[in-house]
Parts: C-alpha cells; sequence; structure tokens
C-alpha cells in the first residue's frame, strides 16, 4: 500500500494498493504490444495528442494547485507548476520534427544511406515529489512524441499527480496501454527492471534510489537516464550586484522549502561584499511567512515529510555544535515537525555536513572567499555536479569560471532554472544522462543505419 501522509496535518491524505508483480508484468506486456501501433502514428499526430494533454491539465489546474499544497506542503499562493510544465511539453513539441529527423548520408542512383532515430520501446519514467508535474513531462512528453510507450512510477508522497496525468492524456486520446500511471512498490520495480521489461528507465531520486536502479539493470543493457543529489553552488564576486544576487540566491535556497533539484545549499560571497549579502539575506528570510500552504498569505510552507525536516535539523544542529552562527530566531510556527524554520548559517565549513551533504531543505550555508581561485576550489569540493551560480557583470569572466567547474550547468546572474532549450544533466553523483533538447531526445530513442544499395 503506497501512503501520502500529508505535511499539513500529519493526516493520511491518499492511499493506493500497489500492483502485484504479475499484474505489473501484465502492464508492461500491453505496453510493449500498444508501441509498434503507436509508433506507426505519424509524428504530427503524435505531437499533437501530446499537446492537448498538456492543455488538460491547465484546465484542471484549479484542483490541482491545492492538491499539491496537501500531498507535499507548496503553498497555494505560487499557483502550482502549469507555467514551467506546459514550457518544457511545448519546447519539446516545438522541435520534435528536426530533432527526430533522419540524418541522410547519400541518396544517389546507388544507394541511399540514412541514419534514423528509433523509439526504445516502453519507457519507465520514476518521478519525484518535489517538482511531480514538471519533473515527469520533462520525460514524459519526448518518451512519446519518439515514439515509445510510457509508463509513469509516481513518487508515494504525490500519487495523485500520476492519475491527473494518466486522467489528462487518455482524454487527449493517448490510448490507455500507451500512457499508464501504476503504482510499484520498489520490489516489483526491481524486478521488471532486471527482467528487460523497459527500453529506457528515466529516474529523478536519491543516489541511493540512482544505484537500487543500476543494480536491478546490471547486466541487462537498459538505457538509464538518472539525475540524483545535488549540492549546488552560488558564487558572489566582487564586481556582483550584491542585491540582486541576495535576492535570487536566497530565494533559490528557500523556495519550496528548499526541497529543488538545483536548489542553492551554499553561497561563496566575495570578501568585501560579504556582511552586506548576508545582512541582505537574513532580511529577506525574516521576511518570510511559514504556515499551512492552503493560507493565500504563506510563503513559505511545510517539509513534504517530517523525516525530511528531521534531517536538516540533524545538519543545523550539528553545525552550530562544530562553532555555525544561526541567523535566524526559531519562527513561532515551527512545530518542531513538517514546519521548519529556514536557516541562514555562517561560520561554516566544509568539514561540516550541511556544507557536503544533500540538505534539500530551507538551509543555506554562507563563506567568504578571496578570490575566484577560491571560489572555484570550494564549489567543486563536492560529491555532486547539478548546477552552479556565477554572479559577475563580466561573461567572460563567468565563462572562464564556469569552464572550471565541475558540473551539469552553469547559470551567470540566475539561478534555479530549467531551460528545455538546454540539455539537463549532471556529472559525478549527481547522475548521468541528460533531458530536454535535442539530446533528451537522443536518450530517448536509438540510431539506427540504412545501408540501401539500388539496383
Amino acid at each position: 500500500m503506497i501512503r501520502c501522509i500529508s505535511p499539513i496535518d500529519g493526516s493520511v491524505f491518499a492511499e493506493r494498493e500497489t500492483l502485484s508483480y504479475e499484474a505489473a508484468q501484465a502492464a508492461t506486456e500491453r505496453a510493449r504490444a500498444a508501441q509498434s501501433d503507436w509508433a506507426a502514428r505519424p509524428l504530427d499526430d503524435r505531437i499533437a495528442l501530446v499537446r492537448a494533454a498538456v492543455a488538460i491539465i491547465g484546465d484542471m489546474n484549479d484542483r490541482i494547485v491545492p492538491d499539491l499544497a496537501r500531498q507535499m506542503g507548496r503553498p497555494v499562493r505560487y499557483g502550482g507548476e502549469f507555467g514551467g510544465f506546459e514550457e518544457r511539453a511545448s519546447y519539446m513539441a516545438d522541435i520534435a520534427t528536426e530533432a527526430l529527423a533522419d540524418i541522410t548520408i547519400e541518396d544517389s542512383d546507388a544507394f541511399r544511406r540514412v541514419i534514423k532515430r528509433v523509439p526504445h520501446g516502453v519507457v519507465l519514467v520514476v518521478a519525484p515529489w518535489n517538482y511531480p508535474y514538471m519533473t515527469a513531462i520533462n520525460t514524459v512528453a519526448p518518451a512519446l512524441i519518439a515514439g515509445n510507450t510510457v509508463m509513469l512510477k509516481h513518487a508515494s508522497q504525490t500519487p495523485l499527480v500520476g492519475e491527473h496525468l494518466a486522467e489528462a492524456f487518455h482524454a487527449a486520446g493517448v490510448p490507455k496501454d500507451v500512457f499508464q500511471n501504476v503504482f510499484l512498490d520498489h520490489e516489483t520495480t526491481a524486478g521488471l527492471i532486471a527482467a528487460k521489461s523497459f527500453g529506457f528507465v528515466n529516474f529523478t531520486g536519491s543516489v541511493g534510489g540512482g544505484q537500487a536502479i543500476e543494480r536491478a539493470a546490471a547486466g541487462t543493457f537498459t538505457g538509464l537516464g538518472l539525475e540524483l543529489g545535488g549540492k549546488d553552488p552560488g558564487y558572489v564576486s566582487d564586481d556582483a550586484d550584491v542585491d540582486a544576487a541576495a535576492e535570487t540566491l536566497i530565494d533559490g535556497a528557500m523556495f519550496n522549502s528548499g526541497q529543488c533539484c538545483c536548489g542553492i545549499e551554499r553561497i561563496y560571497v566575495a570578501e568585501r561584499h560579504f556582511d552586506a549579502f548576508v545582512e541582505k539575506a537574513i532580511k529577506i528570510v525574516n521576511g518570510y511567512t511559514l504556515g499551512d500552504p492552503l493560507n493565500a498569505e504563506t510563503t513559505i510552507g511545510p517539509m513534504a515529510h517530517k523525516r525530511f525536516a528531521d534531517e536538516v535539523r540533524a545538519q543545523i544542529a550539528e553545525a552550530i555544535a562544530a562553532g555555525a552562527t544561526a541567523h535566524i530566531e526559531t519562527f513561532a510556527q515551527d512545530d518542531g515537525g513538517a514546519y521548519l524554520t529556514p536557516q541562514i548559517l555562517t561560520n561554516v565549513s566544509h568539514d561540516m555536513r550541511v556544507m557536503r551533504d544533500e540538505s534539500f531543505g530551507p538551509v543555506v550555508g554562507i563563506m567568504p572567499v578571496k578570490d575566484d581561485a577560491q571560489a572555484i576550489e570550494l564549489m567543486n569540493d563536492s560529491q555532486f555536479g547539478l548546477t552552479a551560480s556565477v554572479w559577475t557583470k563580466d561573461v567572460a569572466r563567468a565563462e572562464n569560471i564556469a569552464d572550471q567547474i565541475q558540473t551539469g550547468t552553469v547559470f551567470m546572474n540566475r539561478a534555479d532554472y530549467l531551460d528545455p532549450a538546454l540539455c539537463w544533466t549532471g556529472c559525478k553523483d549527481t547522475g548521468r544522462g541528460g533531458g530536454l533538447s535535442v539530446i533528451g531526445y537522443h536518450n530517448l530513442t536509438r540510431p539506427k543505419s540504412y545501408h540501401l544499395k539500388k539496383g
């Protein structure tokens, strides 16, 4: 049984029974049987059906937003995820014809030589709860457009998301066996992967979860896309706009209660700006309203589960015991459970877990640095590599710094954003593979060569 405990009040918001291994296996067989007919449909038809499903999700937004608040705690004032959801799906639909086009090497009287991109078959999407619509559509839309059938296994914290997506895709006209929402436990999921049930698996989640997926797929040659942990840094250089940097980086650290894949978890500030930056950061965080996410006044809601908040509290407590300074007094709404005071720490070091391990919560450590070289060294001193945010007025300087940072994406003067035209990828323990952009289509298909001698 999958059980969603609402972070609002600790009550059981939703329960769903998981499929038995036999039922799950039958679902994969239906997906496999439906795939050839789906891939045979004209590309324009597949694109149109995905666009129609996206529009239906938009029509459902009034009920989706409070459902999200109840499942994972994001305040209703932010209006859900439809803006980013639509942007990503629409971009992938827009580029599909070109991204999936044949590469013709020769088409003469003697030979036709061409490389085509063909679907893997059945794609399993294992989606997380923190941005449950946007992370799912990153793979669901291009996978379907490319001619794959899709099985979506959503996080137990957000079980209604998969149901809403299935409702929309089926209402748009996507056949039920082409897009299936399934409730699976870890053992069944691992067993299906080990049995070569899928041509490709895309997983977004923890490092441990990614390792489990890799173990299950060992020896099967199943394609994998893994977006795992992060400890994303920001660097405020000596020529940065400090006001803009503080507004963006602190929002990047605290939005969604810090539960963002590419959220800012550590900040390095040029010594000349350090005191001013910290002062501005404190003022921003003290302006937040922690509370019930269904209340329109709330700007920061509870974390998705008490156990996530407990980990952040532990990291903060360990850092303070080791000499860190906490700058935010405990908010009145902090209940010691899922409702957690957002925190800013200084006098931190990389000996502390809060600067080394993924926090995935509303806490950020801030350190002064002498120069670019020290900032680069500290940004690279991490087992993770998803994004980094560099603040400077000099584009050439930013690109030079970016060339030296071990990460998947580097931002200049912005943070915590996913551009669907750019490949979403990471390195080190953040995982492997790449989603969205043309490269996303390349990962969701395989190349097939045709060497045709005429006459």
